[in-house]
């Protein structure tokens, strides 16, 4: 426990101090009159103190009261940073979900986006083939609410890509693989948490160095996981899949959700399936940031006021029933 007042409590305990010792001193000179008179019991004159010794009582407890005390408790709070990781690429043109699935992830995102508190910096990344930062986390939602309201299907996907790209956003410094893929260290964030809405069809990323595609993938998925931070995947689209045209082909494509869970187990996070309309409803209340506890000071005034009064209440009643008198 601190107080803001320690000066206040030191006075007003040493005023308490001084009517305790007054109290002592008084009913010991009371004591020995009563005694040589014989008219009072030591029972009696206990039960007539009692009101006074609940008066001094109720006086110290005020005097903590003033001195303003605080109580250091730990509060749990969202907070921190997200990223939310966009694929715009052709596939993301697919109608299998309506209208499109990039537009039925734009309005989850967006949803997610409303449902946030201030306290969380929010980013967008929409994601090529290198990943492309539309938005650095800040404050302002409706920045963030701006740029996925613009963003349009095109490209290809990389998944490995797209999230050092968001842990680029999230560490305000270029995130990439070191030679022959090897990870790097970039700390630790384990307030920062990106949301990554995709189909899951990866096409790899030519700039990588060695690998295959799931190997990228997982590289970049193991620096998020040694950052400390949680991706969660948000799988767009059917398993049955559609063709769709890109650049005047006929291409088919389908959800891939190994892919996507995948990432998500290897970072903590958590898959969610919104192939239909009804699942997307549900997304965006069912993605949980992870709570941050911090220790804040809790004023304690209050409860030592209510408990002084009642102490003073007592004390006043008890002398007024013992003595007939209030004071």
């Amino acid at each position: 426990m601190t107080f803001a007042n320690p000066i206040l409590l030191a006075v007003g305990l040493a005023v308490a101090a001084a009517l305790a010792c007054a109290a002592v001193a008084a009913t010991r000179r009371r004591a020995r009159a009563l005694a040589s008179a014989g008219v009072a019991t030591a029972d009696s004159r206990r039960a007539r103190l009692a009101g006074v010794w609940f008066t001094i009582a109720g006086i110290a407890v005020l005097a903590v009261a003033t001195a303003g005390p605080a109580a250091t408790v730990p509060v749990s709070h969202a907070s921190g940073t997200v990223i939310i990781a966009i694929d715009v690429s052709g596939s993301m043109a697919a109608t299998d979900v309506a209208p499109s699935r990039l537009s039925a992830a734009k309005k989850v995102a967006q949803a997610f986006i409303n449902a946030q508190p201030p306290s969380v910096d929010i980013g967008v990344v929409a994601f090529e083939q290198g990943g492309l930062e539309a938005a650095v986390p800040t404050a302002d939602h409706a920045a963030a609410l701006a740029s996925i309201g613009r963003l349009s299907a095109g490209g290809g996907t990389s998944l490995g890509s797209a999230i050092l790209a968001a842990l680029s956003a999230i560490t305000h410094r270029s995130v990439s693989l070191g030679p022959n893929g090897s990870v790097p260290s970039i700390g630790f964030w384990p307030s920062a948490t990106i949301v990554l809405f995709s189909d899951g069809q990866d096409g790899g990323d030519s700039g990588a160095s060695g690998g295959s595609t799931s190997t990228d993938t997982t590289t970049a998925a193991t620096v998020a996981q040694k950052a400390g931070v949680h991706v969660d995947t948000v799988g767009v689209g059917t398993v049955a899949g559609t063709t769709v045209d890109v650049e005047g082909y006929h291409l088919f494509t389908g959800l891939d959700e190994a892919t996507l869970k995948t990432i998500s187990q290897s970072t903590g996070g958590t898959y969610h399936p919104a192939s239909n309309a009804s699942e997307l409803d549900g997304i965006a209340s069912s993605i949980n940031l992870r709570l941050t506890v911090m220790n804040q000071p809790l004023p304690l005034a209050g409860a030592f006021i209510a408990f002084a009064l009642a102490l003073l209440v007592a004390g006043a009643v008890l002398t007024v029933a013992r003595t007939g008198r209030v004071v």
